[in-house]
């Protein structure tokens, strides 16, 4: 069998890994110990990638208005629509909305269209919802979105401070690349967020701060800096601008002030003062809680002017890092994928900028100024004013902001296109025409990861169906629009060869981004191209960090330290709406769900929306542990299970941002999440929405497993995958007159199967198990007026059974001689809660590494160790009781 190295197809981290296919549609994976960002490791999703290769669900022909069709209709149709809107309402009638997750060269020749024959800037990204106000911050303080440093600094470095990063749940390789560099060099871990996450069990120092503070707390560094002396005055002379008006704007940052405005103690803001200042190898890590703010870029800068200040950038072991979210996010900035950008870091505003750009494209117009950005760019859709959208490879009626907004927006919108691989998302329910594309596996193209590191995307599987590459799909929509010369490529090598040789001619202007050394790539060794961080100019130096000595990209070469105060969020609690919602990832999934919810053992860990809630707020609203509720703000509403919690501070709820349509009835939660945006970045404030929260109070809840296709209607639900079926949490206000025959028709049960049932009309519950007609467990169901308290994990693996025991499924618990492995803990290795509580007992174990040892849970990816810690530490406390 053929092994092919391509690269993961989720976070920014751009894991190696080496793919093996066994068939049309499924492939054996496992990580690539050659490739430098993760050494052959791989987090729980990268490692069940091979269980999410499967056709089901795909788009695999062109579809118009719902209808099969083929692609030259399909194609001639988007390109008469777009071009006889831009004649009759002008190029900024229309708009492309685009993705992270497209290959580099998909993103080249879409911007390239969108700006250069189009002659619009209305092209923007979902990476705006992720790493805009890195861009912004970066472009302020250095002149250029360049990040400094490279994954060894975490390894070199002797302080970690992760702010606004659940490093071990969204980026969970390089969280064990860091505790590595613990356990070999004593590396302290510092966590700065609200919430208790995994990565801030695994630190040194947590730092619980409010929401919305983190300018004041960096500001405060920056303050004891200045008062200690710790600037270094000869760097900060020789390569900084701004210095002395940030230290003055600083002063404000008192530590009574600072505690005022954190809720942390003198003593904690005092240790992180301590331990960053006398720390010269510090690395700051930051992610979407600082990104994601009405004041992200600030909070941005307010890191990197602390860097600055003390010249600890581009060194070993010292820089501030921004991690990205998504495989190719830097790939689209780097390309001009957002609306107020150039390709190759080049500036739309900028004439030179402009003229070079056109001149190389010999395109036949460039727009003036910055398009319309993500959330603008929705709302001219609502408004009319965007007449044609292309929505490629992203689901923004999802994961937008006022979500059902944006929905009702394309809905409105006169002609929308949409490609994608899946034929049902919440987003191409609502497209006139769905072109499919071909997907991870099936695709050949580059990614860069968050340390500027291009690497290959290999194709290793045939496109199915008549999907095609979106580059290509791009193409021949430009072709029949009429620019066909400015878009007749080969293949994605000739368009990286182009893209390489514009960025050579940037590199000029004086910018940072530069693959002119790549610019002669024959197709053989593009197909071979090994990982590599850029820059790679046609002479001198390759790779490597910036700034260590200088050299910003600013017209005077200096770095720029920026004077910040803090700003009062838009999002603010009131009466009506006196909490505050965050909002994240969780371990097992990823986006929304379109490949994670394929493989079985990643929906075990968390199988339904949540929201976690801390203990006051629960009693304050009337809330029991697994109770559902309704969390609401002025911009809809979503319900979920609770988690009572107080690893979130009173006062603030956390709610994921995974679930769709296709998963969960009312699972959206970007439905309730305000569009309130970063002035500078246009990024929106996904970590902080004013809502309330309120008990639903359905009449029954319910669980149920089936072999067979389920078909939920009404009520609460959330299905997620088993091996052999499929999962159903469900609740309903009303109680069904007949039990079994609702049953049947939610789980698809066929009319052959026989009914097992125990019901009592007087407590309300009802138990019921389908036996399949040729042997084994095909459904059961289970209702009562609380939640169902039944072994999950136990039911859903019966349907994989020969010979289930009614009786069994009917208790919803294993009999005498069975085991129930619990909900999983560890998804790389599939190990669940109760077989590892038993082992510590049984067996003694008294540390991770030996639970590792015994039942391997914890040694792939790491990042359920924290969970196993807490069952250790629960199992001594139970020893300490009984004793």
């Amino acid at each position: 069998m053929t092994q092919v190295c391509t690269t993961c197809p989720y976070c920014g981290v751009g894991c190696g890994v080496i793919a093996t296919p066994t068939g049309p549609d499924s492939a054996l994976v496992k990580g690539d110990p050659a490739h430098p960002a993760n050494f052959g490791r791989l987090c729980s999703k990268g490692a069940a990638l091979g269980e999410t290769l499967s056709l089901e669900g795909r788009l695999l022909t062109p579809r118009i208005a719902g209808r099969a069709a083929g692609w030259d209709e399909a194609l001639g149709l988007v390109a008469q629509r777009f071009a006889a809107t831009i004649a009759e309402h002008g190029p900024d009638s229309v708009g492309f909305y685009v993705s992270g997750q497209l290959l580099t060269e998909d993103y080249y020749v879409a911007n390239k269209l969108m700006k250069g024959w189009i002659g619009s800037a209305n092209i923007d990204t979902n990476s705006r919802l992720c790493m805009a106000s890195s861009v912004a911050g970066h472009k302020r303080a250095f002149g250029t979105d360049t990040v400094p440093g490279t994954y060894e600094d975490l390894e070199e470095a002797d302080l970690v401070v992760l702010v606004g990063s659940n490093l071990a749940w969204c980026h969970p390789v390089l969280m064990q690349r860091l505790l590595a560099a613990r356990a070999a060099r004593g590396t302290k871990i510092i966590t700065i967020d609200p919430r208790r996450t995994n990565s801030a069990e695994a630190a040194d120092l947590h730092l619980a701060l409010a929401p919305g503070s983190d300018v004041t707390l960096f500001n405060s560094l920056l303050r004891e800096i200045g008062a200690r002396g710790a600037q270094d005055a000869a760097w900060l002379a020789a390569h900084v601008s701004g210095a002395e008006e940030a230290f003055a704007a600083a002063r404000y940052a008192t530590p009574e002030e600072t505690a005022r405005a954190t809720g942390l103690t003198a003593a904690e803001i005092a240790a992180f003062h301590e331990m960053w200042i006398g720390t010269p190898r510090v690395v700051t890590v930051y992610s979407q809680g600082v990104n994601q703010a009405t004041d992200g870029t600030d909070k941005v800068n307010a890191i990197l002017n602390c860097h600055l200040a003390t010249g600890r950038i581009g060194k070993p072991g010292a820089s501030p890092f921004s991690v990205t979210g998504q495989p190719n996010a830097m790939g689209g900035r780097e390309v001009g994928g957002l609306a107020n950008m150039l390709a190759c870091h080049l500036d739309i505003e900028n004439e030179r900028h402009r003229a070079l750009v056109r001149g190389f494209w010999d395109s036949p117009r460039l727009p003036e100024r910055a398009g319309l950005k993500a959330v603008d760019l929705f709302d001219a859709c609502a408004t009319g004013r965007i007449k044609a959208l292309w929505v490629m490879c992203t689901n923004p009626a999802v994961s937008m902001p006022r979500a059902d907004h944006v929905a009702e927006a394309i809905r409105t919108c006169e002609f929308v296109v949409v490609s994608d691989m899946m034929a049902d998302t919440d987003t191409t329910r609502l497209a006139d025409v769905l072109l499919p594309a071909t997907g991870w596996g099936e695709k050949d193209g580059t990614v860069t990861n968050s340390e500027r590191r291009i690497s290959r995307q290999r194709a290793f599987l045939p496109a199915p169906g008549e999907a095609r590459a979106d580059w290509r799909i791009i193409c021949d929509v430009a072709a029949r629009m009429g620019f066909g010369a400015g878009f007749d490529y080969s293949g994605p090598a000739e368009i990286f060869r182009e893209y390489a040789a514009l960025s050579g001619l940037a590199a000029r202007e004086g910018k940072d981004f530069d693959l002119g050394g790549l610019t002669g790539l024959s197709d053989a060794r593009y197909d071979a191209l090994a990982p590599q961080h850029w820059p790679v100019p046609a002479a001198g130096p390759a790779g490597g960090r910036f700034f260590a000595e200088g050299g910003f990209f600013t017209p005077d070469g200096r770095g720029r330290m920026l004077p910040l105060s803090p700003r009062t969020s838009p999002n603010a609690v009131s009466a009506d709406y006196p909490l505050l919602l965050n909002t994240g990832r969780v371990r097992d999934h990823w986006h929304t769900m379109t490949r994670t919810a394929k493989s079985a053992r990643l929906s075990r860990h968390l199988a339904e929306p949540f929201v976690e809630v801390h203990p006051a707020d629960a009693a304050a609203a009337g809330l029991a542990p697994a109770a559902l509720a309704r969390i609401e703000s002025p911009h809809g509403e979503m319900v979920a299970r609770v988690r009572i919690t107080d690893r979130t501070p009173a006062g603030v709820l956390f709610a994921p941002m995974h679930w769709t349509g296709e998963w969960s009835s009312k699972g959206r939660v970007d439905a309730v999440v305000a569009a309130e945006t970063d002035p500078v970045s246009g990024q929106p404030e996904l970590k902080r929405t004013a809502v309330r929260l309120r008990a639903l109070a359905p009449v029954w809840f319910g669980f149920a497993v089936t072999r067979h296709a389920p078909a939920p209607r009404g009520g609460y639900w959330a299905r997620a995958r088993t091996e052999n079926g499929w999962r159903l949490e469900l609740a309903g206000e009303s109680t069904p007159p007949d039990w079994e025959g609702y049953a049947r028709r939610l789980l698809g049960i066929p009319a052959e199967a026989v009914a097992v049932s125990y019901l009592d009309a007087g407590l309300g519950q009802a138990r019921i198990a389908f036996l399949a007609p040729g042997g084994g467990i095909a459904g059961a169901f289970y209702a009562a007026p609380s939640p169902v308290a039944v072994a999950r994990d136990f039911v859903s693996g019966a349907l994989e059974a020969e010979d289930g025991s009614p009786g069994d499924i009917l208790a919803g618990r294993p009999g005498a001689g069975r085991t129930d492995p619990g909900p999983t803990v560890c998804a790389c290795f599939n190990v669940g809660v109760n077989t590892i509580t038993e082992a510590i007992r049984a067996r003694g174990l008294l540390t991770v590494e030996a639970v590792g040892e015994a039942l391997q849970a914890g040694t792939n990816c790491g990042s359920c160790k924290p969970e196993l810690r807490a069952l250790i530490a629960a199992a001594g406390r139970d020893r300490m009781a009984a004793e």
